[in-house]
C-alpha cells in the first residue's frame, strides 16, 4: 500500500480543515481527489508530506509511519505545488539540479538525472534559460522537472495546470500518463472534473473536508438518479412530432424548440433507436443526435447542491 489515512483530523482552531478522512491509494494508480478550493485536498497532502501535523488519527507512507521513517519516505516522494516552487534567478538547469541535490542526488548522477526531468517534460533546449523567460505553462512544466528528478515512487501533483493555456494543460496530462506508465503512483488534486475524470483511475469527491464519494468515474456517475436526455436536431419538425414521441414507454418529457427535440427518458431506457426510428418514419431530417451523459460535475452538484467552482 502507497498510503494509508485512517480517521484523520486536521483543525485549524475552529474550523476542521479535514473532517475524519479514511483512505488508501494502491501501487500504480492515478488516484484524484476531486474538490473546490477550500475541500482540504492541499491540507491532505502537507499531511502525507509531513508538513502538516495531524490533531488525531494516522498516516503511513510505503507502509510506514512518515514520523518514524521521515528522511526515507520522504526521499521516494515527488512534490509538485500548487504555488510554482522555482527560482527566477536561476537557469532551467540549475532549478532541476538544486531540487535533486534537496532529495539527496550523488554528485556522479545528479547531471544525468537532470538531463533525463528536463527531456521529460520538454525544457532539455530550454536548460540554460532562466525562468523569467518562461511562458507559464513553461514554468509549471519546470515545476514538474524539480519535483521528479530523484525519480520518485509516488509522485503528488497538487493543482498543476492552475492558469496555463489549452496546449500546455495537455501536455502536462501526457507527462503523467507516461510518470505512470514508468511506474510511478500518482496522487492528483485539482477542482478540474474534466481533466480528473481523463486521467484518474480512482477518484475521491471532497468537500468541507469530508470524503463524499469514491470510485471510479462510471462507479460515481452510477450514484446519481440521472435521467436520459437526447437532443435532436431536425430540419423542419412536422406534424405532431413531440406528441408521439412522449407515447413511448419511458419518454417523460418530449419539447421542440428552434428546430430542436429534446426528449428526456428514464434511465438505462435504451429507446433511443425506437426516438431516431418515429423521427425517421415521419419524413423529418435528422441533422444530429446528442445523448447528454452523466458528469463528475453533475455528480458533485448532487452530492453536495453547489457547483464544483463555487
Amino acid at each position: 500500500m502507497i498510503l494509508s489515512m485512517k480517521d484523520v483530523v486536521k483543525k485549524y482552531d475552529q474550523l476542521v480543515a479535514v473532517d475524519n478522512v479514511s483512505l488508501e491509494v494502491t501501487e500504480g494508480e492515478i488516484f484524484g481527489l476531486l474538490g473546490p478550493n477550500g475541500a482540504g485536498k492541499t491540507t491532505i497532502i502537507n499531511m502525507i508530506i509531513g508538513l502538516t501535523k495531524i490533531n488525531s488519527g494516522e498516516v503511513k507512507i510505503f507502509n510506514k509511519e512518515i514520523k518514524k521513517n521521515e528522511k526515507e519516505v520522504k526521499m521516494n516522494i515527488g512534490i509538485v505545488p500548487q504555488e510554482i516552487a522555482i527560482f527566477e534567478d536561476l537557469t532551467a538547469e540549475e532549478n532541476v539540479a538544486y531540487f535533486g541535490k534537496l532529495y539527496g542526488l550523488k554528485r556522479n548522477i545528479i547531471k544525468q538525472e537532470v538531463e533525463d526531468a528536463l527531456n521529460f517534460v520538454g525544457l532539455w533546449d530550454k536548460r540554460k534559460v532562466f525562468p523569467k523567460k518562461f511562458s507559464g505553462g513553461m514554468k509549471r512544466r519546470l515545476n514538474i522537472a524539480c519535483g521528479i528528478v530523484h525519480k520518485p515512487k509516488l509522485v503528488i501533483l497538487d493543482e498543476p495546470t492552475v492558469g496555463i493555456d489549452a496546449q500546455s494543460r495537455n501536455l502536462i496530462l501526457e507527462s503523467i500518463r507516461e510518470l505512470n506508465k514508468r511506474g510511478a503512483t500518482i496522487i492528483y488534486t485539482s477542482h478540474y472534473m474534466e481533466e480528473v475524470e481523463e486521467i484518474c483511475s480512482d477518484i475521491v469527491i471532497m468537500d468541507h473536508g469530508r470524503i463524499m464519494a469514491r470510485g471510479s468515474k462510471e462507479e460515481l456517475k452510477g450514484l446519481i438518479k440521472e435521467e436520459d436526455r437526447v437532443v435532436i436536431s431536425v430540419e423542419e419538425v412536422k406534424n405532431s412530432i413531440t406528441q408521439k414521441i412522449e407515447k413511448l414507454s419511458s419518454v417523460t418529457s418530449c419539447i421542440e424548440e428552434n428546430s430542436e427535440i429534446t426528449i428526456v427518458s428514464e434511465k438505462n431506457s435504451d429507446n433511443l433507436g425506437r426516438i431516431i426510428d418515429l423521427v425517421s418514419n415521419e419524413g423529418i431530417k435528422i441533422l444530429s443526435v446528442e445523448v447528454e451523459k452523466p458528469t463528475l460535475e453533475k455528480v458533485f452538484l448532487t452530492l453536495t447542491g453547489r457547483s464544483l467552482r463555487d
